[in-house]
């Protein structure tokens, strides 16, 4: 089995797009203004993208796939709350060690593992090429930049963003393009901490509650949205179509 994501330098991307830089499983973009509004945005991201890239690849897998962190973030609980993901291709964005990525192969037809880091893709391909599980074939693992979901229109039944939505810049703009990837029906789904102290996660400044994200993605087009706040030790779940 042999994959060939396109070539993507981590290296070179810190280069080119100076500050907003990110590593692991987050993203942002271009903010589209000089406004004092965008210029506050845009430096909330790049602080939480900071925070990110000050870990080390190896500190950060050992983070994604930390077993004291399915406790609190309860991955079949959410995986639940996606409904019947048979027959469904699912995108997850900002995949990392595609810690949900396998954990839906089970029972989604395809999983795309979308990450702009390419050191997770080859983590993700090492594991489907030492694994006797033929549900992680269903994984294909896909690179991006940072302000493009590379999906094309129509191509999935969900994405799914786990921990990942507070580090992507010029939200709007980019989730208009994932709604134009989701299939008739198809559902967005955030799941990311809530806006409040708590042990695990970024500082709160980095973080917006479920009701700015509700906000910031009708915005893109979404219209109906079910936010639920409790089922969660520190996260909320969000749906959107």
């Amino acid at each position: 089995m042999q994959f060939r994501p396109l070539a993507f330098s981590l290296v070179l991307l810190l280069t080119a797009v100076s500050c907003q830089q990110i590593a692991g499983n987050y993203f942002n973009g271009k903010p589209d203004s000089l406004s004092t509004d965008t210029l506050e945005k845009h430096h909330h991201h790049v602080d939480a993208n900071h925070y990110m890239n000050s870990s080390e690849f190896e500190e950060l897998v050992q983070r994604f796939e930390d077993p004291n962190r399915d406790p609190w973030q309860q991955p079949e609980l959410v995986i639940k709350k996606l409904g019947n993901l048979h027959g469904k291709t699912v995108a997850d964005i900002g995949s990392g060690t595609g810690y949900f990525a396998f954990r839906i192969a089970k029972t989604a037809k395809k999983v795309i593992a979308i990450d702009i880091d390419e050191r997770f893709l080859d983590y993700i391909i090492n594991k489907m090429e030492n694994t006797d599980s033929l549900h992680d074939l269903n994984i294909e693992p896909r690179i991006t930049q940072p302000d493009d979901p590379s999906l094309a229109a129509g191509e999935t039944d969900l994405v799914l963003l786990v921990n990942t939505y507070h580090h992507i810049n010029d939200r709007p703009e980019y989730f208009s393009k994932v709604k134009e990837a989701l299939r008739t029906g198809g559902v967005l789904a955030i799941v990311d901490f809530r806006k409040e102290e708590m042990p695990v996660g970024p500082p709160v400044e980095h973080k917006l509650s479920a009701e700015e994200v509700r906000d910031e993605l009708k915005l893109a087009g979404f219209s109906r949205f079910d936010i639920d706040n409790s089922s969660l030790q520190y996260q909320f779940i969000l749906l959107a179509n």
